[in-house]
């Protein structure tokens, strides 16, 4: 689950150190794409594509992410703005960092990582701090996944891709629904809520947990309808008491499902009852009951024995841009 790439960065070509990037900036002076070199793809996007790259000047590695400038006369896409402008409001060790803006003229699942019950809360911890940080900043992420996880060589868990974030509004406003990666979307926004809230991220946040623990996505739906499925048969079917008011929600007629029962504590209990507890409360229907990642850093699963492994101490794998990367490995806590 780790990464080759150390001191990670954001690049995004349309990566910088905020504190040298100035609009006073003159077309000579912007650092150009020719200073880095592309060494090999690692994903693609809807905006875009990520890059394993080398600074040329300073031989670091980082992430680049390509994003196309619309034709003449239509600039640059909004997402990719929106992307910039958050990434240089937040300054946390566990969220990527914008290293560079350049004009461009012209682990989990990988067989080799076995990792350890004081591993996985290492990697829990960090991404409930970044995502905590991203909270108290008043941003939503909106994509919390496997795959925009990114994992240095010095045990550096990293949050990437704000392509989908944005600031909070003082919740009156209606937000748009096409958010969220489904393996990963909370049942609230898949029953059409717009007005949700940070909720929506620490639904992504468990999910992620579990599949640290699962070694796999642990709500593979096929579609929208499935999804709900297999997030009920996990959590339970909705109802007054763990889900108030479900059946107003927009898309909630179009939902059919059979009555289950909760069952998040007796499937990972085995792996940790101290875990399955946390992820019991991650895992909540209800996104008001819903635990916040500082909720969350405060449970005793933290705490408890083994304690979280330093992370200097992780060990280290080949190159690997993120966990969700290793999906040929079987699970190891089914």
């Amino acid at each position: 689950m780790s990464s080759s790439i150390s001191n990670l960065a954001a690049v995004t070509s349309i990566a910088y150190t905020p504190s040298k990037i100035t609009n006073e900036r003159n077309s000579e002076d912007r650092p150009k794409i020719t200073k880095y070199e592309l060494l090999e793809k690692l994903g693609q996007g809807s905006y875009g594509e990520v890059f394993k790259a080398r600074n040329k000047e300073s031989n670091d590695l980082v992430a680049l992410k390509r994003m196309p400038i619309g034709d003449e006369g239509e600039g640059i896409h909004l997402s990719t703005i929106r992307e910039i402008n958050i990434l240089k409001q937040l300054n946390h060790k566990n969220i990527i960092p914008l290293r560079d803006v350049v004009v461009d003229s012209g682990l989990l699942h990988n067989p080799n990582v076995q990792l350890t019950a004081q591993d996985i809360k290492t990697y829990l911890k960090q991404l409930l701090e970044a995502t905590a940080h991203m909270h108290q900043s008043r941003i939503l992420h909106r994509d919390i996944k496997a795959s925009n996880i990114l994992i240095n060589n010095d045990g550096i868990l990293q949050i990437a891709d704000f392509g989908l974030a944005r600031d909070m509004d003082n919740g009156d406003e209606e937000y748009t629904k096409s958010v969220v990666t489904r393996w990963y979307r909370p049942p609230e926004l898949i029953l059409g809520e717009g007005r949700y809230t940070s909720a929506i991220d620490m639904w992504g946040v468990g999910c992620v947990f579990g599949e640290l623990i699962k070694s796999r996505a642990i709500l593979q739906g096929q579609d929208d309808l499935d999804q709900l499925k297999k997030i009920f048969n996990l959590c339970g079917s909705p109802n007054q008491k763990n889900m108030p008011n479900w059946h107003k929600l927009p898309d909630a007629r179009k939902t059919r499902f059979k009555k289950t029962v909760r069952r998040v504590r007796r499937e990972y209990s085995s792996f940790d009852p101290l875990a399955a507890d946390l992820l019991d409360k991650l895992l909540v229907l209800d996104p008001k009951k819903r635990s916040t990642a500082l909720e969350a850093l405060d449970h005793n699963y933290f705490s408890s024995s083994p304690l979280p492994t330093n992370p200097a101490n992780l060990p280290k794998y080949e190159s690997s841009h993120n966990y969700d990367r290793h999906r040929n490995k079987k699970p190891r806590h089914d």
